[in-house]
Parts: C-alpha cells; structure tokens; sequence
C-alpha cells in the first residue's frame, strides 16, 4: 500500500460530491448492466475502482453482488462505509494497489481515471486491474474524450449552495496538453464559522486509440468503446466513453 503517494486530493472537496444525484448513479447501474452485469454469475464479486462515497457499492449490493470498493480518499471511504454496509472497502491508490486474481468484474465511473494524467501510470492502472480479475473477468470504465473536453474551451463555471456548505468550480481546458483545470473554491461551515479552501486539479483527455493500445499491451482482449449518448442512449453525454474489455482465459 503506497499511502504516502495515494491521491488524497478529493479530502479537501468531499462536499461537492453530495451534490451529485442519486438518479445519475441509477443510470450507471442501468448501463453496467447492460454492458457487463447481465454477463455475470449471481453473486459475482465485483471491484469499484475509485469508488468515491460508495453511492454505485450500494447499488450493486441491493442486486446482490459483493462488492469491494478502493479509492485514495480517506474521507470518502468514510462516508462509503456508512453508505454501503456490507462492503468491503481499501485505502489505495489505484496507481499502485496490488490484489490477487479475486473479482468477476472491475468498473470505474465518473471520469475517475481520466485524473491520471500520464499515459504510463494509466497502464500501471490497468496492469493492477488485469491483475485483480478473475479469468474471463471484466473491466468496464468511463473516460471523457477530446471531443468532451474542447467543450471547456472557454471558461466555464459550476457550483452549488448547501446549509452548511458553498463552492464554486471553475473549469478551463489547455489544448496544446489536453489537461483540463479544476480550480475548485470552497466555504465550509465549521465550528460556527465559515472557512475558505481552494484546490485545482486536472485531468486528461487520451484518444480511442491510445486507451485501447494501453489495454491491449497490459493483456486485456475484446477491448470496445461506446460513446455514452450515440451508443448508450445517454442525454448529453455525446463525448463521454464506456470502454469495455476482458482478461480472457488462459490457452
């Protein structure tokens, strides 16, 4: 376990994950189904990579899957813990983790991956989750392409106001490296008075090709891509990919 180089970074913006809906996460669930879930044995153990406040772990376990979950923020797996009782949950990186042949399939969603921004490290990623899977296992995970992230050309701005929390999330793309900027600002009630935090992050667009060739060298087969709003039916997600591929039995 690399804790000391684990991504920690979401700690400090837990909050603007509660705004998410819970209707988005039935929509991954639905397309999960479709795309590999339906495939599975009943009871398949599955891993989520990355799997933030544990809202998908939960889902899976009302289908009654078992379901382990790993991400590097310790604060989300706090809430994931209380959320998906049930669950098995690991404090990783998923740049580093390393698990024995366990799972019948691995998903990552939510343009998790799309914050490692190297193309190496992301085949140490998909090293690991080839490691992790069981003969014939699956691994299905979303990343935003190019053509999503040009939509952050020009300067673009969310955010949301809570009870006990505020912040705003700025978003510029770079297009010589193809890195979005997150500049996150936030105010936090605490002990009474509001505090002030910022962050910025980033994250990387990688073609088609470059994901695919990435899978393929680490052993993956059957490797396939779907764009989320062309292919999957997903309302303004043109742009947004699932790939899907397998660890295919040994000859």
């Amino acid at each position: 376990m690399y804790l000391e180089n684990r991504f920690s970074n979401y700690d400090t913006i837990e909050h603007v994950y509660r705004s998410y809906s819970e209707k988005a996460y039935e929509t991954y669930l639905t397309k999960l189904e479709e795309l590999i879930l339906q495939y599975l044995p009943k009871g398949a153990h599955i891993f989520d990579l990355c799997c933030g406040r544990g809202e998908l772990v939960q889902l899976l376990l009302k289908k009654g899957y078992q379901v382990t979950g790993l991400d590097g923020s310790e604060v989300m797996l706090r809430y994931a813990r209380e959320n998906a009782l049930g669950a098995k949950f690991i404090l990783d990186d998923a740049r580093y983790f390393k698990l024995s042949p366990t799972f019948h399939a691995a998903v990552s969603i939510g343009d998790s991956l799309s914050y490692v921004i190297s193309i190496e490290e992301l085949k140490n990623v998909f090293h690991n989750v080839y490691a992790s899977l069981l003969e014939n296992g699956f691994f299905a995970f979303e990343l935003e392409s190019e053509e999503c992230h040009q939509s952050f050309i020009n300067t673009n701005y969310l955010g949301d106001v809570k009870d006990d929390f505020a912040y705003i999330e700025r978003l510029l793309y770079d297009t010589k490296e193809k890195l979005i900027r997150e500049s996150y600002t936030q105010f936090q009630m605490i002990n009474g008075a509001w505090q002030r935090s910022d962050l910025t992050l980033q994250r990387k667009a990688y073609s088609s090709t470059e994901i695919e060739v990435a899978l393929e060298s680490v052993g993956f087969t059957e490797v396939r891509s779907y764009d989320e709003e062309h292919d999957l039916g997903v309302d303004g997600a043109a742009g947004r990919n699932f790939f899907v591929c397998r660890k295919t039995l040994s000859i």
